[in-house]
């Protein structure tokens, strides 16, 4: 069974509000949730009736993937929250290399996040050693196979219309300036990023 993550977060965050914070947790305890009924529900469900055009089963199978990438990475987007921003550590000298300064990497990042519809992702992949960035529309359409999310910037409207309405960009800028690269080292070590 899924577990919901537990994040604490206790004032606003230069320029993402503390409600619209709390809010947006919400929907990551949904896709939780989810994740779990879905799994409960194929337990049971007919296997026989199994088609590509449509059935019940394959509705499930293409919803759990939905719903477990939401859990999954709005676990990464909350986890990395909550630092001041300065670009340091492991991370950030794979992303100078990479992509020749963390500004040349934050400018990419924008651009992506400004034309994604679901998720800019900076991504480690496991077979190149490498990072790169990756955009979704949905968060079951377009993710890489046997890559890492590193950093997840959540562009759904979700994300940012309680603190800026229709202005993505002036949210992407605050979220980039609240990152923890502390904690984003931590869970490159978590996935052994080396």
């Amino acid at each position: 069974m899924l577990q919901v993550k537990e994040f604490k977060f206790a004032a606003d965050f230069p320029g993402i509000s503390l409600k619209s914070i709390e809010e947006h947790l919400k929907l990551y305890q949904g896709y939780v949730k989810k994740v779990n009924e879905i799994r409960e529900k194929l337990q049971t469900a007919d296997k026989s009736e199994a088609n590509a055009t449509y059935s019940f089963i394959g509705e499930l199978k293409r919803e759990e993937t939905f719903a477990l990438n939401g859990a999954r990475l709005h676990e990464n987007y909350f986890a990395v929250l909550g630092g001041d921003g300065e670009a340091k550590g492991k991370v950030a000298d794979m992303i100078a290399e990479k992509f020749g300064s963390v500004e040349k990497w934050l400018e990419e990042m924008t651009a992506a996040g400004m034309t994604a519809r679901g998720w800019a992702i900076t991504v480690y992949d496991i077979h190149l050693k490498e990072l790169s960035i990756v955009t979704t529309d949905t968060q079951n359409l377009g993710p890489v196979f046997s890559t890492v999310p590193v950093v997840a910037l959540d562009v759904y409207e979700h994300a940012y219309f309680m603190d800026y309405g229709t202005a993505r960009k002036s949210y992407i800028e605050a979220f980039f300036k609240n990152l923890d690269w502390g904690k984003i080292d931590e869970l490159a070590d978590h996935h052994g990023i080396k």
